[in-house]
């Protein structure tokens, strides 16, 4: 016998209900309305993809676990998203499954399970049998040039990120070095590049990789005793994007074999897609012969956008989201967000998600009150300085006390906090935070996050210090 849809979701919400608190129960699950069941996919109404996203991100595990409960293994959600106000209607049912080996992100990208461990990344390479074309570029399909606004702040940039999509390694622009502050769209810039040269060349072979994930798989290599294999996959890839490559400073042996990757695939016309939050010439704990590669094509900057490349932003990123804003509303923003692009999407997401929860029309009123707390909320920049005065200050030490050589164990505790917190809130790699707290080198600092996080683990009292300053820095 068929199971009714809503009895199905009202057995959810009676296991929903005793797992989440009153105030997030009523917020997030009181006003969802069950709409069909098709096999073992159930249909709901939410009121925004923001909705939408949000249940995905935070009730994932929940979700997947009373679904299962109902309708056997494979179930899964569609979300009809049925928007109020000034908010056009979604035009495609949100479709997520739920098997029990893994979840997916906001994106519907698979991701693992939070108890798995995320410390190692499993490297492609190792999967027997492989051929070039199964390997995962690892692009987010959001990331395309149609949803990059081109001004003056990027021009270049993008001019060239297309140039080389339409011919890739057979441009100068190799390597092309994107370099800026956080939250100015690098990122973006590469992957699309990398998704318009698969559209273009489904044959050619695209991989994004992180600074920070490259170097995780080559020490994996290593332990295992597959350099080789390594060396090998990575001489594979058509177009090799590596974001955030300062990361890799201060790491000489990781150089090392990204140097020999890097000559392979510039030599045999392969394309090189780079990115830092600094030129080339400012960078630190980068060998110098790695440098003058990076040299090589172009370096492109990215810089802080201006005031109608902030508008046309919001615009581009409501239409997206199927949003209607008024241009007052937007101007509004537009003057009052000027650090970065994040930013400026974080003030729409902001406003968006007041006027869905309280079922607020989106208004001039209500742009000033969300804006003027954003605005007030980022009058600090977080800087290893201000970290290091907030430890200092919590723990009643002196404000030059973390960068002296004493041994003193309160003051080393206080100096491996620090460095925590730096980690964690700044972009900047482990050598250059070690050197401006103490003249440590990226080896104390990593020691340094390691023993913390051990002590929040096993300490609580230690938690609760944490706890405290983390509030301290974000106030």
């Amino acid at each position: 016998m068929d199971k009714d849809y809503k009895q199905v979701w009202s057995n959810c919400l009676r296991v929903i209900k005793d797992n989440v608190r009153g105030a997030e129960y009523s917020t997030w699950f009181a006003d969802i309305v069950p709409v069909k069941l098709n096999g073992k996919v159930l249909t709901i109404q939410v009121p925004s993809t923001f909705y939408y996203e949000y249940l995905e991100e935070t009730y994932i595990d929940l979700l997947r676990k009373v679904l299962q409960a109902e309708l056997g293994e494979g179930a899964g959600l569609e979300y009809n998203v049925v928007m109020q106000n000034n908010m056009m209607p979604h035009s495609q049912p949100l479709i997520t499954r739920y098997p029990s080996s893994y979840k997916k992100d906001r994106y519907n990208n698979p991701v693992n399970m939070p108890n798995e461990d995320h410390s190692s990344i499993k490297n492609p390479f190792i999967i027997p049998g492989l051929q070039k074309l199964q390997i995962d570029p690892k692009l987010n399909n959001r990331n395309t040039f149609s949803r990059l606004v081109e001004g003056e702040f990027n021009r270049l940039a993008r001019s060239a990120g297309y140039a080389i999509a339409t011919n890739p390694g057979k441009t100068t622009f190799n390597p092309l070095f994107i370099y800026g502050g956080s939250g100015l769209g690098k990122t973006h810039l590469a992957q699309a590049i990398g998704i318009e040269t698969k559209d273009r060349f489904q044959d050619k072979v695209v991989l994004y990789v992180t600074g920070h994930e490259f170097q995780t798989q080559f020490v994996d290599a290593t332990q295992n005793n597959t350099r080789n294999d390594f060396v090998h996959f990575y001489q594979m890839i058509d177009l090799l994007i590596i974001d955030d490559i300062h990361e890799m400073a201060g790491k000489p042996k990781t150089q090392d074999i990204f140097f020999e990757i890097f000559n392979y695939l510039h030599q045999t016309g392969k394309q090189l897609i780079i990115t830092s939050d600094t030129a080339p010439a400012d960078m630190e704990g980068i060998e110098p012969r790695l440098l003058s590669r990076f040299k090589w094509g172009l370096s492109a900057e990215l810089t802080n956008p201006d005031y109608d490349s902030r508008k046309a932003i919001l615009k581009q990123y409501a239409y997206n989201e199927g949003i209607e804003i008024s241009d007052e509303i937007l101007e509004y923003v537009a003057a009052h967000i000027t650090n970065n692009i994040r930013e400026l999407e974080g003030a729409l997401i902001s406003l968006l998600a007041h006027s869905t929860l309280n079922r607020e029309t989106i208004t001039i009123d209500l742009a000033r009150q969300i804006i003027d707390k954003l605005v007030k909320n980022t009058t600090h920049e977080l800087n290893v300085s201000y970290i290091q005065k907030v430890v200092c200050d919590y723990f009643n030490l002196n404000s030059d006390a973390i960068t002296s050589k004493t041994r003193k164990r309160e003051i080393v505790q206080a100096r491996q906090i620090a460095m925590y917190f730096a980690k964690n809130m700044t972009k900047l790699s482990l050598a250059t935070i070690g050197a401006q707290i103490g003249g440590k080198d990226h080896a104390t600092v990593l020691h340094a996050c390691k023993t913390v996080n051990n002590l929040i683990d096993t300490d609580r009292q230690f938690k609760g210090y944490i706890d405290e300053i983390e509030k301290k820095l974000k106030m």
